[in-house]
């Protein structure tokens, strides 16, 4: 059988024949001030590689691109050449930001075709690029705010990215840090917003509703918010939604939407294989993250029970722990990685969990909090 037979034959949990069978994440883009030096940022504290990249070298007049790549996780940034192009007109506005959501299909053209149907407001209808290392079907729709989601069908090329691209390798020695494939995307959505584009990924993309929460969950002594997980059919792509919920204060959700001009992704969620290594690595490189105070491992065995992990190291380096009737995860949001309090990373090793850090939620959003009252904006 042929992966495209093999693809359209993929059924959801219901036996549902999954409309639009997704392998995975392709890659993420983010249109950048300055590309050439994100591009450093990531390499260098992060643990990228460089594998490709397009600008007035390849011929490409309108933007500079360089496409980073750490086992599965590939990252594009994207920098304007015209003040007077789409990609300057969403920096003046976002700022340095999450643009891109591009699928890993079978099928682009079927992939576009049924969304449409449903109900999704095109972005790109169903284009062939080729070159010769062969050729790549690519196609694209809105979600929320100014993001798109593209589906990319890459399985008749052989080149480093997508044609239009050259391979290019970084400069300097690099040292991943163990990131290994993209867990999950959150997207801010404004007050109001979140059953909406639920109900998009439901109707428009077959996704299913994976679990709910709601301002007894998530709310500190000041702030709350809402928020629910879809899920496509074979679990591969999760996005959280998220949404204001009414507090004595200004919560994460509205600063972000504040400083980044409406709704966008607020956070990337990247997998590892060992969050102590990882996180190690990333706070020796200046990478920052939010802070915990040491209170939250007093009981942390009551909490969690047995782990495998080091509480002392675990204190040490401020990781979090959470279980769930599966197993259990930890996890750590660096700080935003841009001047805007608006995108951020979240680092997370699951052990068998397959939850989102629940009994985490009101330590970290009062680490937000405490940062937000340094920015001036709780």
């Amino acid at each position: 059988m042929t992966p495209l037979a093999h693809a359209l034959q993929q059924e959801t949990p219901s036996g549902v024949p999954d409309f639009l069978p997704i392998n995975g994440t392709d890659h993420v883009e983010l249109f950048v001030g300055n590309a050439k030096q994100s591009a450093y940022y990531y390499q260098a504290a992060f643990g990228y590689n460089l594998v490709a990249y397009a600008g007035l070298e390849t011929g490409q007049k309108e933007f500079a691109s360089y496409v980073l790549q750490q086992d599965k996780i590939r990252l594009v940034l994207t920098t304007p050449l015209n003040p007077e192009s789409a990609i300057n007109q969403h920096l003046v506005q976002h700022g340095d930001g999450v643009k891109v959501l591009a699928l890993w299909v079978d099928d682009a053209r079927r992939s576009f075709e049924e969304t449409v149907k449903r109900g999704a407001k095109p972005a790109m209808e169903p284009t062939v690029l080729r070159d010769e290392h062969g050729e790549v079907v690519v196609s694209a729709i809105h979600t929320y705010g100014q993001t798109i989601h593209k589906f990319v069908e890459r399985k008749n090329y052989n080149g480093a990215f997508l044609p239009g691209y050259q391979p290019k390798s970084s400069n300097f020695e690099i040292k991943p840090v163990g990131l290994k494939y993209i867990d999950h995307c959150v997207g801010n959505v404004e007050l109001g917003d979140m059953n909406k584009w639920v109900q998009f990924y439901e109707d428009v993309m077959g996704f299913k509703l994976l679990v709910t929460f709601d301002d007894n969950d998530i709310s500190t002594e000041y702030t709350a918010l809402m928020s629910k997980v879809v899920s496509n059919g074979n679990g591969y792509i999760k996005f959280p939604i998220n949404e204001p919920a009414k507090g004595r204060k200004k919560s994460q959700i509205e600063e972000y939407i504040d400083f980044y001009r409406g709704a966008g992704v607020q956070h990337i969620a990247v997998a590892t294989d060992d969050i102590i290594f990882t996180v190690s690595e990333l706070r020796r490189r200046g990478v920052e993250f939010l802070y915990v105070p040491e209170t939250y491992y007093d009981d942390l065995f009551e909490r969690v029970g047995t782990i495998n992990e080091d509480v002392e190291t675990l204190k040490k380096l401020n990781i979090l722990v959470d279980r769930d009737d599966e197993g259990y995860l930890l996890q750590l949001f660096t700080k935003p990685v841009q001047d805007r309090p608006t995108v951020f990373f979240e680092i997370i090793q699951r052990c068998g969990a397959k939850s989102f850090g629940k009994g985490n939620f009101k330590a970290l959003f009062e680490s937000i909090e405490r940062e937000q009252e340094l920015r001036g904006t709780l």
